[in-house]
């Protein structure tokens, strides 16, 4: 018994390599999967993961690692490679050609997705794969300069925004209890937003390799983005228990079964919170789309004291992230505040910002004003995300979130192209900044409070 115990320990020390072995792969694996397991406890922490909503979370992660490896990509060939007045025509020349006919493909999404109410997943799925095969035929364009860049970037492009319009619309369905839709949708966008922090410094490396490789990435992560659509409950394609009440109760809009046959009702139907506040986004929308371009420009030719352009530009463009982030996760935050009410106090932080930033001109003052507006930016946009999943009828709900994203997408693009023709001058630049989202506060303003007050009696609040 002995000389067999004896034997056993021989063996046991024989098999001892192996072990070491496996437990150096443990070792290895852990930083990896140690990162997965606190990842995915973050996404499915307060009930989404039984929701569905931690899985949609980190689908949307990955859609913004994958658009951040695009834009790597396509800033270096459209932008940096090229001499600022060559650069302004050629970033002129991108917007045109690719925001032209965006703005007419772009109202087309949503009425398309509103007939495919049990389509959601595999929408989703076909906008990432599309993106993934856009990618690569990017990858060659980006080296030889070919006109099939820019078909290919509008395709990018539509396929994003209708997989936002989905996501967007999908978002009231895998709510859970107690979680309300403006902290949802700040979750669902700080996911994307720290997976574009993540990923930006892996495309700008990758860029450095050669300039096919981001989009290479960018294909991969596309190519998983696709296979985890189809892992989202099976409830984001069911329509059973949507409502699908309109906000007009009279004789034309009864809703369910006592609703007269007739045409199908327009978007006039979404309520004055839904237009104010959609105005308003636009202007911010207009302002960050400004602000992107004219300083970009601006700090090529004058970049800050002692800094290159590239450092410049990176500086500005860390506190517009930071800005977009803090914004995003005080949306996670705030409870017992009613939509309208965040709208009105950003744009006139942002406001109260640009005008200082314009009479008192300096470096600092334009890194502040890049993170305020991107703060506001975020939660702004995030409370018109939830407006419209309150107050729109769900059968033209994603028509809603496709016009809504046209708006802004156009607005982004008017505000870029006053930043390109402008002259190169700081304090003239930023007194048009101001003087854009002062139009937008204004007009907006009444309205919005207006709807707080006399739909906190009758609507619950969403935040």
């Amino acid at each position: 018994m002995a000389a067999a115990r004896t034997e056993f320990k021989r063996g046991s020390r024989w098999r001892g390599p192996g072990s070491r072995f496996r437990a150096v792969g443990r070792a290895l694996r852990l930083p990896v999967t140690g990162t997965a397991r606190g990842i995915r406890k973050a996404t499915h922490a307060h009930g989404a993961g039984e929701s569905g909503l931690g899985k949609l979370i980190e689908l949307h992660g990955v859609n913004g690692a994958g658009d951040v490896m695009i834009t790597v990509a396509l800033a270096s060939t459209v932008f940096f490679s090229v001499p600022t007045d060559e650069a302004r025509g050629r970033v002129a020349l991108y917007l045109a050609i690719t925001m032209a006919p965006f703005t007419l493909l772009a109202p087309v999404i949503g009425p398309l997705l509103d007939r495919l109410p049990h389509g959601r997943r595999a929408a989703m799925a076909t906008a990432m794969a599309a993106r993934a095969v856009l990618a690569l035929v990017l990858s060659g364009a980006v080296v030889t300069g070919g006109i099939e860049l820019y078909p290919a970037a509008l395709g990018v492009l539509v396929a994003s925004k209708a997989y936002g319009v989905v996501r967007s619309a999908v978002v009231p369905r895998l709510l859970p209890p107690r979680v309300s839709l403006v902290k949802a949708n700040s979750r669902v966008t700080l996911c994307g937003l720290l997976a574009t922090g993540v990923a930006a410094p892996i495309g700008a490396g990758l860029q450095q390799v050669g300039p096919r490789w981001p989009l290479y990435g960018a294909f991969v992560i596309f190519v998983a983005g696709t296979v985890l659509s189809f892992t989202l409950p099976r409830k984001v394609d069911s329509s059973r228990g949507e409502d699908r009440a309109l906000l007009a109760a009279d004789e034309e809009h009864l809703p369910g079964p006592l609703r007269k046959r007739g045409r199908r009702p327009g978007l006039r139907t979404v309520g004055p919170a839904v237009t104010h506040a959609l105005a308003a986004n636009a202007a911010i929308r207009c302002l960050t789309g400004f602000l992107i371009f004219f300083l970009a420009f601006l700090l090529r030719v004058h970049p800050m004291t002692g800094q290159s352009a590239a450092v410049s530009l990176g500086i500005v463009g860390v506190a517009a992230g930071a800005g977009n982030a803090l914004g995003t996760a005080v949306g996670a935050w705030l409870r017992s505040r009613a939509p309208e009410i965040i709208i009105v106090t950003v744009v006139a932080i942002v406001l109260g910002a640009a005008v200082v930033s314009a009479v008192f001109f300096s470096a600092f003052l334009v890194a502040c004003l890049a993170a305020v507006a991107g703060f506001a930016q975020a939660l702004a946009k995030l409370s018109l995300d939830a407006l419209i999943q309150r107050d729109v009828p769900e059968q033209v709900r994603t028509s809603a979130f496709a016009r809504s994203e046209t708006l802004l997408q156009v607005s982004w693009v008017l505000g870029g192209a006053v930043g390109i023709v402008l002259p190169l001058n700081g304090t003239l630049g930023l007194s048009v900044a101001a003087a854009i989202i002062a139009a937008g506060w204004l007009t907006t303003v009444r309205g919005l409070l207006d709807s707080a007050r006399h739909g906190g009696r009758t609507r619950p609040r969403v935040a």
